[in-house]
């Protein structure tokens, strides 16, 4: 690359070695044809539609009139931001349709003078794309006279202006203009075509929440949030500029008045967070505390049409709670809505957030005047809180405390109207389970008395492990030597998994708990992640393959042209898993195409802070919301016989210092939030993989946790897949046991792979899990029950992938 580019203040921060190895960086070839899976721009285009939210639509502004002109205003227009950065975004799309080329596929009546202006000055300007970790946020705006935007004026009616934003990882946003607030350029713009136009109406073009309190600064008719689309941005948009398709997303995420009136407020800390705002995150915060703090609520999100909800029932069928509502048409225009019930716990012994989304459902395309019957359910358990301080006298219990518990049905969480109540007659515990990740760190957390706010201290952790450890270790298996028995023999019922366990080596065993060691392993499809499984030859002339993963989520990362597709704030802003399930099918079936077994995705942090860089490829501030999404994503994928990863388990809620980083959070805060979202995904759509976070959890890193991958994840949930870590790990030892460190740390822990194989990203390898093995520390069966989770994996895709007759590539 060019490093005269660098910006000056950038450059002084790099060693002369890495500046020398960005000047030889050319990028890397892509390889093959721009061939794609034929259903997935149609699938991608509408997705990017339905996910985007508007906001705002006064004076009918938008959709925008056929026969009338339209000037364009911002560089983002042809800069667009497709999607986020880093592994989740670094994807070589056949071709990719940025607003103005969409504008021109729809025959919109563009202001070509202006649109002249801007292609000539953005050709001549071209934006400086930087590297890892140092890419761009925003672009700087071509200047603008009055006079240049009077003309436009005179010529039309009405103003698009665009504002474009872009993080990722190892990128957060900040608290900067430029990033999370409006350049000075920017506010100078919207006030010359707000002032000079009748109407003006803004696109924005980002990947996750961003200031908006603009919004009343200016005259400004209509606001479009539109997220980072993927390859078919530009047409989906115009779908919905033009109203071909009518908008139907609704917001993810609260959007605050001020960034200072997020609860998250501790957040960034370079060695350590604490989760002092508790099970009290986004809207549960917000509805619970701070109403008038919202500028756009949770689950908000305007139409170009009008709807009634009707004849709205609530009723408890023993253990599950049922809702029906009738949703009507009564706009001028086609349209789809969305239906969320919330319920409001009785404050009890623990204090609860106001309201908590149960249930949601989209209905159909309806006609005008057209309506649909929707049923709605979920299970009494899902109004329970947990009890990680035995206030309701069962500590370590998900509890339903006595009372009634009011149900609300609506179409955001503020206009949401009460529909009936359950009443629960006495204290219930819905499950008894033991501490797990507890905090060993002391500090306050938020509690809701009666509506006040306290802070009280949270929950120590009061056991060892070591007990715990020691109770369930795995029983060996007698080390019989090769019988000649094939991994294909064990899928075929001929032999069992522990005929097969049973004749490999440690040696055999210990390649099976690490990848292949380097990145773009020669074992697998160019530009793979890494490559798992059979990646020595022993153990490929018994029958087990190399398995390739690649990242994602937003497409496949690989030296192949592969599809772009809409980040995850926009999948989530959807409110549709039926669509997010059928746009991931098709992507499987790319990956099949492309060469790839596991994609690294989704990714289902959840939203705490507005400001973390890979909200893009997240979901939600809410567990409900992201686990739904996030088990779309897993089925879609998995009916092709490959498979997903989701990640980041858990708590990986910020990019700064994210390999050292302690998130220090209570265990309701834990269950309640941050584990919810994949509990639900595990449960409902059986993913293959899980991918581990590179922070601690209250000291632990996740990489060696064995409560939240041995204790919760496989104890609790009975999850039986694969767990692998992200790319390399941090050295540690056991403080339980003497003769286990590092990566026999980590398999004690059911961390069963450490990718891509390499301590460092040198490839170095890491002798931990002989050497502890051979001193007597890790024991042989450990080594054995690791192997069956990732071999049974292996076996699972072959036969997933001979019943959905996809072959391999």
């Amino acid at each position: 690359m060019d490093i005269s580019r660098i910006p000056e203040e950038i450059r002084a921060t790099l060693s002369p070695d890495f500046l020398d190895i960005l000047a030889q960086d050319t990028g890397r070839p892509v390889f093959g044809e721009k061939d794609i899976e034929p259903h997935l721009p149609a699938l991608s285009r509408q997705a990017a539609a339905e996910g985007a939210v508007l906001l705002k639509n006064d004076n009918a502004v938008l959709p925008l009139k056929s026969e009338e002109p339209v000037a364009v205003f911002g560089r983002v227009q042809l800069d667009w931001f497709y999607v986020g950065y880093g592994s989740g975004g670094d994807v070589n799309p056949p071709y990719k349709v940025n607003l103005m080329e969409g504008l021109e596929n729809a025959g919109v009546a563009v202001d070509q003078e202006l649109a002249q202006t801007y292609a000539q000055w953005c050709a001549e300007n071209e934006p400086f794309m930087g590297f890892w970790g140092h890419w761009p946020r925003y672009f700087d705006e071509m200047p603008l006279t009055d006079d240049q935007v009077k003309a436009a004026a005179s010529r039309c009616g009405t103003a698009l202006v665009v504002i474009g934003r872009a993080a990722g990882e190892a990128r957060e946003n900040d608290l900067e203009p430029g990033s999370y607030y409006l350049t000075e350029d920017e506010k100078k713009l919207l006030s010359q075509v707000s002032s000079a136009f009748q109407k003006t109406a803004v696109i924005i073009d980002a990947g996750s929440i961003l200031d908006l309190s603009w919004l009343g600064d200016y005259p400004i008719d209509g606001a479009l949030f539109v997220w980072q689309g993927g390859m078919e941005s530009g047409n989906a948009v115009a779908d919905l500029l033009t109203g071909k398709v009518t908008p139907c997303g609704k917001l993810s995420d609260t959007v605050a008045l001020r960034y200072e009136d997020y609860p998250s407020q501790n957040f960034l800390g370079q060695e350590y967070n604490q989760y002092t705002e508790d099970i009290y995150v986004g809207y549960r915060y917000f509805e619970t505390f701070a109403k008038d703090a919202v500028q756009f609520p949770f689950g908000f999100g305007l139409s170009y049409t009008t709807f009634a909800l009707e004849n709205v029932q609530v009723k408890a069928l023993g253990d599950t709670v049922r809702v029906k509502a009738t949703v009507k048409n009564t706009g001028s225009c086609s349209g789809k809505e969305v239906v969320q019930v919330y319920a409001a716990a009785p404050q009890g012994q623990l204090g609860k957030a106001s309201r908590v989304l149960c249930a949601f459902q989209k209905t159909k395309l309806l006609q005008l005047g057209q309506s649909q019957a929707l049923t709605l359910t979920f299970p009494v358990t899902a109004m329970a809180s947990f009890d990680d301080s035995g206030a309701t006298g069962h500590k370590n219990a998900w509890v339903l405390e006595a009372g009634d518990y009011d149900i609300f049905v609506g179409t955001d969480v503020r206009s949401a109207q009460q529909a009936g109540t359950f009443s629960q007659s006495e204290l219930q515990v819905t499950a008894q389970l033991q501490e797990a990740c507890a905090p060993v760190t002391q500090f306050d957390r938020l509690v809701n008395k009666d509506g006040q706010k306290v802070y009280q201290p949270v929950p120590l952790a009061e056991r060892s492990l070591k007990e715990r450890i020691l109770d369930n270790l795995p029983t060996e298996i007698p080390f019989t030597g090769d019988k000649g028995i094939k991994l294909k023999d064990v899928e075929a019922g001929l032999a069992s998994m522990e005929d097969f366990v049973a004749q490999l080596t440690p040696e055999e065993l210990e390649s099976l708990t690490h990848g292949d060691f380097v990145m773009d392993s020669p074992l697998g499809a160019k530009g793979n992640a890494a490559v798992m499984g059979g990646i020595i030859e022993s153990l490929r002339e018994k029958g087990v393959p190399p398995i390739t993963t690649t990242d994602g989520p937003s497409g496949i990362r690989l030296q192949y042209y592969c599809s772009l597709l809409p980040c995850g704030t926009c999948l989530a802003c959807t409110w549709d898993p039926a669509l997010v399930e059928s746009l991931y099918q098709a992507h499987g079936r790319e990956m099949v195409q492309k060469g790839s077994d596991v994609l690294l995705g989704p990714g289902m942090n959840i939203h705490r802070n507005p400001l973390c860089g890979r909200n893009f490829e997240y979901f939600a501030e809410d567990p409900l919301l992201a686990g739904k999404t996030a088990g779309a994503v897993v089925r879609g994928i998995q009916k092709n016989g490959v498979f997903a990863c989701p990640k980041h388990f858990a708590c990986n809620n910020q990019e700064t210092n994210r390999e050292y980083n302690d998130s220090q959070v209570s265990q309701r805060a834990l269950r309640e939030i941050y584990l919810k979202g994949f509990e639900i995904c595990i449960k409902e759509a059986a993913p293959h993989h899980i991918m581990t976070s590179y922070n601690k959890i209250n000291g632990v890193w996740s990489h060696y946790n064995y409560d939240l991958c041995t204790t919760i994840l496989r104890g609790e949930w009975g999850y039986g897949g694969s767990v692998m870590t992200d790319w390399w790990e941090r050295p540690s030892a056991d403080p339980d046991f003497e003769n286990v460190w590092d990566s026999a740390y980590r398999v004690r822990s059911q961390v069963d792979v450490l990718m891509p194989g390499a301590v460092d990203r040198e490839g170095s390898p890491d002798p931990s899990v002989l050497e502890s093995y051979h001193k007597g520390g890790l024991t042989l069966a450990e080594l054995q029950r690791g192997a069956k989770n990732v071999l049974g994996n292996i076996i699972k895709r072959h036969y997933l992938r001979s019943i959905s007759g996809e072959v391999q590539p």
